[in-house]
């Protein structure tokens, strides 16, 4: 591990986008990230590196099956030239319900296929370099045309880092092996992080013959802060919302079973699917939300984080607004 870098998320494409950028890069924080939530995760950044000299930017995550590799080859070598390398490419896999029914988008097994998509964007940026001649075959990608026409030209920092999202074994290994970072989800503790996904990652490096030092490790975290108690209560409804919302996805199930929770995520799964949504903050304890979120007043956030992930963390993605300078 390294020094703790500290990051922020930006909002999605509005006027905004440039203020949180720019106040970012003023208190010192090391990178800013745009999600995929309700907007595109890649609008945004062409603000972020228009505004700001030197701080990193990149998407967390974008989704990487609803687009082919090509594409998300082109936004990525876009924005690496424009900010002279500073951007970093986070991509995820979205779960099968999201991809089927709301991008219509065939879902196989979602971890080979991630794979097959990292592996074709480090080939597609080499042809984009003039290193090598267009030739991926996989079993979900193919690609062999890249005429003169449609070849961008080299640019001066050509190695683009890729993160991928990853809470299970496969994509965990995955970005140990073949990845430059590993961009874990807020639904995570870390208890979970030190015990499962540092060690599933540094298995992945070692089988790849990689050091963990080439793998960043990004956590996002829940925080719940404020200046007064009436804030702290609704952050603190917020996010027992949250993790009732994340725990009722059985993608997650395993930070649950970790806990000795994993009954209670088959109850919110349950209740999901009858669509008993108010109900479900209430199965999240007091226990589990101090297990999952960090809490302290704004003055003392970063010194948390910095004693809670100093050791099992590389990069920390903390609430701008809360944070004067880092």
């Amino acid at each position: 591990m390294t020094d703790l870098q500290i990051d922020a998320n930006v909002p999605r494409l509005s006027d905004s986008v440039v203020d949180a950028a720019v106040l970012a890069e003023e208190r010192g924080f090391d990178g800013v990230w745009s999600h995929e939530i309700d907007g595109d995760a890649f609008l945004p950044l062409t603000l972020v590196a228009e505004h700001t000299d030197e701080i990193d930017f990149g998407t967390r995550i974008a989704l990487s099956f609803t687009r082919s590799p090509m594409v998300l080859a082109y936004i990525a070598w876009d924005l690496a030239r424009y900010s002279n390398g500073r951007f970093i490419l986070g991509l995820g896999t979205q779960v099968k319900g999201h991809n089927e029914r709301r991008f219509s988008v065939d879902w196989t097994a979602p971890g080979p296929r991630l794979r097959e998509v990292v592996e074709s964007l480090y080939h597609i940026f080499s042809v984009f370099q003039g290193e090598e001649r267009l030739d991926y075959e996989g079993d979900h990608y193919a690609f062999s045309l890249m005429t003169e026409f449609f070849h961008p030209e080299p640019i001066g920092q050509p190695d683009i880092p890729i993160y991928i999202a990853g809470i299970n074994e496969y994509n965990l290994r995955l970005a140990g092996e073949h990845c430059e970072g590993l961009a874990m989800h807020a639904f995570n503790t870390p208890g979970y992080t030190e015990d499962v996904v540092v060690p599933t990652v540094a298995e992945g490096a070692a089988a790849a013959d990689r050091s963990m030092d080439e793998v960043v490790i990004s956590a996002s975290p829940f925080v719940i802060t404020g200046e007064t108690d009436e804030e702290i209560e609704r952050q603190r409804a917020e996010v027992r919302r949250q993790v009732a919302f994340y725990g009722s996805t059985r993608t997650y199930h395993d930070v649950f079973k970790h806990h000795g929770w994993k009954d209670v995520g088959m109850e919110l799964h349950e209740l999901s699917t009858e669509g008993r949504w108010d109900e479900m903050p209430d199965l999240v304890t007091d226990e589990m939300l101090a297990a999952f979120a960090i809490e302290a007043p704004p003055a003392e956030i970063l010194p948390t984080v910095r004693e809670v992930y100093g050791d099992i963390a590389d990069r920390v993605v903390v609430p701008l607004d809360h944070v004067e300078t880092v």
